[in-house]
C-alpha cells in the first residue's frame, strides 16, 4: 500500500471557496484556448497568409500566455491551498477570489481597448493599456490575499512525519515561493532605472520574479504527481521522509534569489545569466530524483479500475511532456521557435498534472458526472496534440523560423519550414480539441448538483 499524498475534502464552507477557485481556473483556461486558436491559425502555412486578424497576433499572444500560465496556474494552486487552510478569516478568502476574478476579466478584455500595444516580455508579457495593468495588479492582490490566508490559517502540523503532513508542508512551501516571487517583482521595480525603453523595462521587471514563479509551478507539479500516484495506488520506491526531502530540494534554490538581488544590478548580465543557470541546474537538482522515483513506480503499475487508469494516463502524459520540454531547453541556441517548444513542453506537462487533480477534486467534491472514459480521451488528445505542436516547433526552429512572429514574417520559404509549421498547426488544433473536452467535462460537472455522500467528502481511495 502506497502512502496517501492527497488531502481530504474539508466538507464545510471551504468547499464553496474551492469550487469558486475551480471555476476561475477552468474559465481562464477556456479563454486562453480561444486566444490560442487565433495564434495557431495565424501561424499555420496558407491560413496564416490570409488570416484577417494577423495584426492582432501579438495582443492575442500576450493574453494567451497570461491566462494559460499565470492565471490558470495560480488559480489552480489556490484550489489546492484551500484544502490545507483552516476555517479562519474566510471573508479574506472570498475577497481574494473576487479580486482574482475581476483581474482576470480585465486582462481578457484589455486587447479590445484603445491603444493596447503589446510588449512580448518573458514570463509576463504586457499590453500597454491601463485596463491590462489594472487587471494584473488586481489579480496579484487576489493571489497575495489567498497566500496570506493560507499562511495565517494553516492548521497545526503533528510531530509525526506522515504523508498527510508532507503534502501540507509542500503546499506551504509553494505558497511561500509565490510570496517570494511577488517580493522579487517589487525588488526589480525598485532597482530599475526609469530611462529604459518599455520592452527592456518590462523584460527586467518580470525576469527575477518570473523565475521564482517557475519554482512555484514546479513544486505544485511535484505535489500533483504524488497526489495522482496515490490515487492510482502506485507503489513508490520512496517513503514520506524522502518525498519531503524532494520538496525541500525543490524549494532550496528559491532561497538564493535574495543573494542575486544583493550582489548584482537587475539589468546586469550576471543577474540575467545567473537566474537562468539557477533555474536550469538548481531545478534539475530536485526534478531528476522525483522523476526517477515516479518512473520506477510507473514501470510496475498496472491500473485495474477506470479511475486509476485516468490518473495513470495523466501521470504518463504529464511526465512525458515535461521531460521533452526540459530536454529541448538544453538545445536552445538562438531566438527561434525552439524556445516556445521548450516552454510549451514544460508548461503543458504541468497543466496535464493540474488537470488530473482537477478531475479527482471534482469527483471527491461530489460531482459524480465526470466521465472517466472522456477524461482519458481528453488527456491523450490534449497531450498528443501538444506533442505534435512541440515537435513541429523544434523542427522549424532547426531551420531558423523565428519566434513571436506570424504570417509572412515567418519566412516559410522552404518545404522543411512549411512542413514543420504545418505539423505545429495541426498539433495545435488537436490540442485545442483536447482542451475543449476538458472545459466541457468540468463545466458540465460544476453546473450539476453535488452528491455529498460520506465517501465524496472523505475522499475514499480510488
Amino acid at each position: 500500500m502506497s502512502d496517501i499524498y492527497h488531502l481530504k475534502v474539508p466538507g464545510d464552507e471551504r468547499d464553496r471557496l474551492i469550487i469558486g477557485w475551480m471555476w476561475l481556473a477552468v474559465l481562464s483556461l477556456a479563454l486562453a484556448g480561444l486566444f490560442s486558436l487565433l495564434l495557431v491559425l495565424s501561424r499555420t502555412p496558407v491560413i496564416g497568409e490570409v488570416f484577417p486578424w494577423l495584426d492582432f497576433f501579438q495582443s492575442a499572444l500576450v493574453v494567451h500566455v497570461n491566462l494559460s500560465v499565470l492565471v490558470w496556474s495560480l488559480s489552480f494552486l489556490a484550489v489546492v491551498w484551500s484544502f490545507s487552510a483552516g476555517r479562519e478569516i474566510m471573508p479574506v478568502g472570498w475577497l481574494s477570489l473576487a479580486c482574482a476574478s475581476v483581474g482576470t476579466v480585465l486582462i481578457a478584455v484589455a486587447p479590445f481597448t484603445d491603444g493596447a500595444e503589446p510588449l512580448l516580455s518573458n514570463y509576463i508579457p504586457v499590453l500597454q493599456t491601463p485596463v491590462f495593468f489594472a487587471g494584473l495588479l488586481v489579480f496579484a492582490a487576489g493571489i497575495l490575499l489567498t497566500v496570506g490566508r493560507v499562511l495565517i490559517a494553516v492548521p497545526a502540523l503533528s510531530l509525526t512525519l506522515s504523508s498527510d503532513n508532507v503534502i501540507r508542508i509542500g503546499l506551504l512551501l509553494t505558497a511561500i515561493t509565490v510570496l517570494l516571487a511577488v517580493a522579487a517583482f517589487g525588488m526589480s521595480w525598485s532597482g530599475l532605472p526609469s530611462r529604459l525603453a518599455p520592452v527592456a523595462y518590462f523584460e527586467m521587471l518580470f525576469w527575477g520574479g518570473g523565475h521564482v514563479l517557475q519554482f512555484a509551478y514546479t513544486l505544485g507539479l511535484f505535489l500533483c504527481w504524488f497526489w495522482l500516484a496515490s490515487r492510482c495506488r502506485m507503489a513508490l520506491p520512496v517513503n514520506a521522509r524522502v518525498v519531503l526531502l524532494f520538496l525541500l530540494l525543490g524549494f532550496a534554490p528559491v532561497l538564493m534569489f535574495p543573494w542575486y538581488y544583493l550582489s548584482y544590478e537587475v539589468t546586469s548580465v550576471q543577474f540575467i545569466r545567473g537566474l537562468t543557470d539557477l533555474m536550469a541546474y538548481g531545478g534539475a537538482l530536485s526534478i531528476v530524483p522525483v522523476m526517477a522515483a515516479l518512473f520506477v513506480g510507473m514501470i510496475y503499475l498496472q491500473p485495474q479500475k477506470d479511475e486509476a487508469r485516468v490518473y495513470h494516463a495523466c501521470l504518463v502524459t504529464s511526465f512525458t511532456l515535461f521531460s521533452i520540454g526540459g530536454i529541448i531547453g538544453f538545445a536552445i541556441r538562438g531566438s527561434d521557435v525552439t524556445i516556445p517548444a521548450h516552454y510549451h513542453g514544460s508548461t503543458i506537462g504541468i497543466t496535464l498534472a493540474f488537470m488530473g487533480v482537477c478531475y479527482d477534486i471534482l469527483i471527491r467534491l461530489g460531482y459524480k458526472s465526470v466521465s472517466y472514459k472522456w477524461a482519458r480521451i481528453q488527456l491523450w488528445t490534449y497531450a498528443s496534440g501538444q506533442l505534435m505542436h512541440i515537435l513541429g516547433l523544434v523542427w522549424s526552429g532547426g531551420y531558423g523560423v523565428q519566434r513571436k512572429v506570424a504570417g509572412a514574417e515567418q519566412a516559410l520559404d522552404s518545404m522543411e519550414r512549411v512542413a514543420g509549421m504545418g505539423l505545429m498547426g495541426l498539433g495545435g488544433l488537436v490540442s485545442a480539441v483536447g482542451g475543449l473536452i476538458f472545459i466541457i467535462i468540468c463545466v458540465r460537472a460544476l453546473t450539476r448538483d453535488r452528491v455529498t455522500t460520506d465517501s465524496s467528502i472523505s475522499g475514499g481511495e480510488a
